[in-house]
C-alpha cells in the first residue's frame, strides 16, 4: 500500500487511545452511551406528548423555555462546585436525581389524564440536575485523559452521542406510537439505573488543596477569566448564535405531519445524528486540526446554510439530507470547541468554565426552539426554518469578523495551550 494512502487512512480511522489508556474514561464513555440512549427516547416522547395534549406550537416550544432558568442557574453553580468538591460524588448524586425525574414523567404518563404542568416542572427539574452534573463530567474528562489525547476523546464522545441520537429517537418514535410515552420514560429510567452502576466504579476525584470554595466570588473569577480571553468568547458566542437562529427541533412533530410522514417523526430527530456519525467515523482528521477557531466559524455557517436549505427541500428525504448535513457541521464544531477548552483551560478553573460552556451550548438550543416556535406561529414551519438559517449565517459571519483572536487561534502558537500542555507533562508520572 502506498505511503500516501496509509497516511490518509490514519487520518480517517478513529483514534481509540483514550479508551485504552484510561479506565475512568472507559467508564464515563460507557455510562454516557447508556444514558444518552434513554435521554433521546424521552426527547421524542416529551414534545410528542405535549403536542397530543395541547395541539399547540407554543406549548411545545415553551417546554424548552421553561428549562432555561434552571439551566443557567444550575449550570453556573455546577461549575463552581465542580472545582470545589469531589467531582465523582457530584456526578453520581446527580445521576440519581435524573433517575427520579424520569420515574416522575413515567408516573404522570400512566395517569388517566396526564398533567401538562408536570411536563414543564419535571423538565425544568431534570434540566437543573443535569446542569449541576455536566461541568463535573467535562472537568473529569480533562483529568483522566492525557493532554495530547483530548482531541481524540472529543471525537469518541461525539461518535457515542451520535450513535445514541440515531437509534434512540427512531426507537422512541416507535415506542410512543405503539406503547405510549410511559414506555419511553420507563426506558429512560432504566438507563439511568444502569449508568449509576458504572459511575459508582469511578475513582474518587477530590479537589486540590488550594481549591476555591463554591461561592459567588469563585463564579465571578471564572467569568472574568473567560471574558478576558477572546478565543474562548468566540467558542461561546458563535455557538449561541448558531443555535438561537437555526435550532428548530421543536418544529419536527409539525414538519413530519406537513411532509405526510407522521410515523417517521423519529427519523427527523435522528437526521442530524446520522450526518454527525458519518463525519465522526472518519473524524480522526478533526482531532489533528490546529486552527480550531476558524473551523468553528466555517462549521457554524454550514449548519445555518443546511437548515435554510431544509426550508425549500421538496420532500421527506430531501429534508432529511439537509438536516443530516446540519448535524455533520454541528458535530465538527463541537469537536473543535471541546478540544480548545480541554487543551487551554487550567485544571483549577475547568469546572467553572465548563459551567459557562454549558450555558453556550445548552441555552442556545432552548432559546432557538422557542424562537422557531414563535416564527412558525407567525409564518409556518418552512418560514421559520428558512429565515432562521439565513439569520444564523449572517450572525456567524459578523461574529467571525468581530473576534480576530478567535478567528486566528492556533493551538501550535497559543500561549494558553502551551502552558497547559507543560503543566500536564510536569504532573504526569514518568
Amino acid at each position: 500500500m502506498p505511503d500516501r494512502l496509509k497516511r490518509l487512512l490514519r487520518h480517517l480511522v478513529l483514534d481509540l487511545s483514550p479508551l485504552r489508556s484510561s479506565r475512568d474514561f472507559r467508564l464515563l464513555f460507557s455510562s454516557g452511551f447508556v444514558t444518552m440512549f434513554g435521554t433521546f427516547v424521552s426527547m421524542v416522547a416529551v414534545p410528542y406528548q405535549m403536542k397530543e395534549l395541547t395541539g399547540s406550537y407554543l406549548a411545545v416550544g415553551l417546554v424548552s423555555l421553561a428549562e432555561f432558568v434552571p439551566m443557567v442557574v444550575c449550570g453556573l453553580w455546577g461549575g463552581a462546585i465542580a472545582d470545589a468538591l469531589d467531582r465523582r460524588k457530584i456526578i453520581v448524586l446527580s445521576e440519581l436525581g435524573l433517575l427520579l425525574t424520569s420515574l416522575g414523567l413515567m408516573v404522570n404518563a400512566m395517569l388517566p389524564t396526564p398533567q401538562v404542568w408536570v411536563l414543564y416542572v419535571t423538565g425544568a427539574i431534570a434540566t437543573g440536575v443535569g446542569s449541576l452534573q455536566r461541568p463535573s463530567l467535562e472537568a473529569l474528562i480533562q483529568q483522566v485523559v492525557p493532554h495530547d489525547q483530548q482531541g481524540a476523546a472529543a471525537v469518541l464522545n461525539s461518535m457515542r452521542w451520535n450513535i445514541g441520537a440515531i437509534a434512540a429517537p427512531a426507537l422512541g418514535g416507535f415506542l410512543v406510537a405503539a406503547l405510549g410515552p410511559a414506555a419511553a420514560y420507563g426506558i429512560d429510567a432504566l438507563t439511568f439505573l444502569l449508568s449509576l452502576m458504572l459511575l459508582y466504579r469511578i475513582g474518587s476525584v477530590p479537589p486540590g488543596e488550594d481549591a476555591a470554595p463554591a461561592s459567588l466570588r469563585s463564579l465571578a473569577e471564572g467569568i472574568r477569566y473567560a471574558a478576558g480571553r477572546g478565543d474562548l468568547l468566540g467558542t461561546y458566542l458563535v455557538d449561541i448564535a448558531a443555535m438561537v437562529f437555526a435550532m428548530s427541533t421543536a418544529l419536527y412533530p409539525f414538519l413530519a405531519d406537513e411532509l405526510g410522514a407522521p410515523e417517521a417523526l423519529g427519523l427527523l430527530y435522528s437526521a442530524g445524528a446520522v450526518g454527525a456519525l458519518v463525519s465522526s467515523l472518519g473524524g480522526n482528521w478533526a482531532a489533528r486540526v490546529q486552527r480550531q477557531g476558524l473551523g468553528v466559524i466555517v462549521a457554524a455557517a454550514v449548519w445555518g446554510v443546511a437548515v435554510a436549505l431544509a426550508a425549500i427541500a421538496p420532500g421527506f428525504w430531501a429534508v432529511f439530507a439537509c438536516l443530516a448535513l446540519a448535524g455533520a457541521a454541528d458535530m465538527i464544531s463541537g469537536i473543535f470547541r471541546m478540544t480548545m477548552w480541554n487543551q487551554t483551560i487550567p485544571q483549577e478553573l475547568r469546572g467553572r468554565l465548563a459551567g459557562i460552556e454549558l450555558l453556550s451550548y445548552a441555552s442556545g438550543p432552548m432559546v432557538g426552539n422557542a424562537r422557531a416556535s414563535f416564527m412558525a406561529q407567525l409564518g409556518g414551519t418552512r418560514f421559520s426554518l428558512g429565515l432562521g438559517g439565513l439569520l444564523c449565517v449572517a450572525a456567524v459571519a459578523a461574529l467571525g469578523a468581530a473576534l480576530p483572536a478567535f478567528r486566528r487561534y492556533d493551538a501550535r502558537t497559543s500561549l494558553h495551550a502551551q502552558a497547559e500542555k507543560a503543566r500536564r507533562e510536569a504532573t504526569t508520572p514518568a
